[in-house]
Parts: structure tokens; sequence; C-alpha cells
């Protein structure tokens, strides 16, 4: 039985037009002649400029700021594939919106994760390819198969090429409970101990340090999260660092949120380096001289065709 389109074709909205057209180039593809426009009332309108029956469809799009229209813009696109008889669609989400709303915290909460993932699948989604997903038993929200690609072997080759021969003062720490696993799996790859800072939240975005669990005195230290929003977590977290006597503070992250007064306190913080990863697009604006930013092109790429190929992905995981 044939399980994919007849060729591979990537298509871009309006989120990540220069990943795509990068991953597009390493596929060996031209990027699919689309686009998406707002009408005067604000509804969305596409246009697919080329055939694409039977084809093995990926299109490309985080559900980054503005989330709510390139959400929209995603579901109208996959909608319009499927009316034009592609052969498979599959949605490259590289930063999945909507993802920390994946359980009731409280009487009356929505279970927006799991609402996106039903949109997805009636729009007409064959399977999701997305990368470091907040929770990551949001894929069994899905009824289709979903790729989970992690950031990590990305970004820990960096930083092994940066502490080469200083293993031994390198701590890897965890800017809360919830992302400690991350973060052993992280300091596995480079060798290196790891710490746990303990914080609440008073109310959201808003961050407290508690207390820092394990050794961090005179050490480089590396804070480890899936993605920076407002950065009060990781600012806070890299200051108390400093205070209780770090020697320097490294962070990195697969997702560049970067909303409200999040440059502001990274200019501030006392964070010697940033690494991120480019699956949402960094305005001009927003790029830092302390931001280093690494692509997931490659990754993407190499998972695209994997899965038209029918092979295994789970080799680019280590």
């Amino acid at each position: 039985m044939i399980t994919h389109g007849k060729n591979i074709k990537v298509f871009s909205a309006s989120a990540n037009p220069e990943l795509a057209k990068s991953i597009a180039n390493i596929v060996g593809v031209p990027v699919g002649n689309s686009c998406a426009r707002l009408f005067s009332d604000g509804e969305i309108g596409v246009d697919i400029n080329e055939t694409v029956r039977g084809s093995d469809v990926f299109l490309v799009q985080s559900t980054s700021y503005p989330v709510n229209q390139h959400l929209m813009e995603l579901l109208i696109m996959i909608d319009a594939f499927k009316r034009a008889s592609a052969g498979r669609i599959t949605a490259v989400i590289p930063y999945f919106g909507y993802a920390r709303q994946d359980r009731k915290a409280k009487a009356r909460d929505p279970i927006s994760a799991k609402l996106v993932a039903d949109l997805l699948t009636t729009a007409g989604a064959d399977r999701v390819l997305t990368m470091d997903l907040h929770a990551p038993q949001i894929q069994g929200f899905f009824n289709i198969p979903v790729d989970h690609l992690l950031g990590a072997p990305i970004i820990a080759p960096y930083f092994q090429e940066k502490f080469k021969g200083m293993e031994d003062e390198v701590v890897v720490v965890s800017p809360d409970l919830g992302s400690v696993t991350r973060a052993r799996k992280f300091a596995e790859k480079l060798d290196a101990t790891i710490a746990i800072i303990d914080k609440r939240r008073p109310k959201p975005n808003v961050s407290e340090v508690m207390n820092i669990i394990g050794d961090i005195k005179d050490k480089r230290i590396i804070l480890v999260d899936d993605m920076i929003d407002t950065a009060g977590t990781i600012c806070n977290g890299a200051q108390a660092l400093m205070d209780r006597g770090a020697k320097e503070v490294y962070a990195c992250a697969t997702h560049a949120v970067l909303s409200g007064p999040a440059i502001e306190r990274l200019e501030k913080a006392p964070i010697k380096e940033l690494v991120l990863l480019d699956t949402i697009e960094l305005p001009k604006e927003k790029q830092l001289d302390k931001i280093t930013t690494l692509s997931v092109a490659n990754v993407f790429a190499d998972a695209i065709e994997r899965i038209y190929d029918d092979v295994a992905i789970s080799p680019l995981f280590s």
C-alpha cells in the first residue's frame, strides 16, 4: 500500500518563510507557490497557485505571535490542500502554540491544546511534525501520527565545543521542577552534573526563586528550558544563581517566544549568552548581541525526507 504522495511539496504560511525556504533548499525542492491575505474585516484568505493533486504536502507554520491569526491561516491552508486532493498533508509546526494549556489546573479551565489538536485533524492534517512540545503528552491528544523532534541534539554540540576541556566546571540547571527531565538528558550529552531551581508562580508569567538544589558555586551554569516567553523565569533564575556564587550563567531554549518585557529583562540579566533555535522567527528589534540563533532546518528537512520514505525518525533524537 502506498502511504505517501507521489512527490514532496514544501509550502510556507506567513510565520516561518525563511525557515521554510531553508528546509525546502535542503530537501531539494522549491517552496510551493501560495500566499495568504487578510480581507478588510480581518478574515484570512489563501491562494494555492500550483497543483498539489496526489502530492505529499508539508506545510511549515509555527503558531507563534499573532497566535490566532497564524493558527487560522494554518487551518485554512490545510483545508485548501485537502480540497485540492493532496495525497497526504503534514502540518510542520516548529512551535506549537497553546501547548501550555494542556490540563485543567483549576475548575472550569479549558484544555486548549486538545482543542487545537482536534481542529488540525478536522481541517484535514494527516500527521503533525513538531519540536519540543511544552508537555510531551500532547501527542496523545491527536488521533493522527505526531512526530516530536527534540532541540537538545542541536544545542548540546554548541556547548560541547564551547566548554571543551572545562567539563568539570559545567552544571546544567533546570529553571523549575517541571524541566528536570529535560535538564538531565541535556546534562548527559555534556557529561555534566545538574542542579534545580525551586520556584513558585504567584500568578501567570510571574516567578519567584525559593531554593536552589545542587552545587553551583564557582561553576559555569547552563540554564535549559523549552521556551522563553516573558523571560521572568530565566532572568530571575540567572540572578539567583549569580547571587549564590555561580561563575557565569549561560541559557538556552528551543522556542524564542520573547513577549512583553522579555527583551528588556534579557538585556539587564546576568546571562552571558542565550542560545535559541529558529522555530520562531526573531525580528531585528529582538536580536540582542548576547543571543545566538541556531537553525532547525537540517533536522526538519531530514525528518521530512524520512517521513516521505517511510523511514524511522528516532535516529534524529540522538
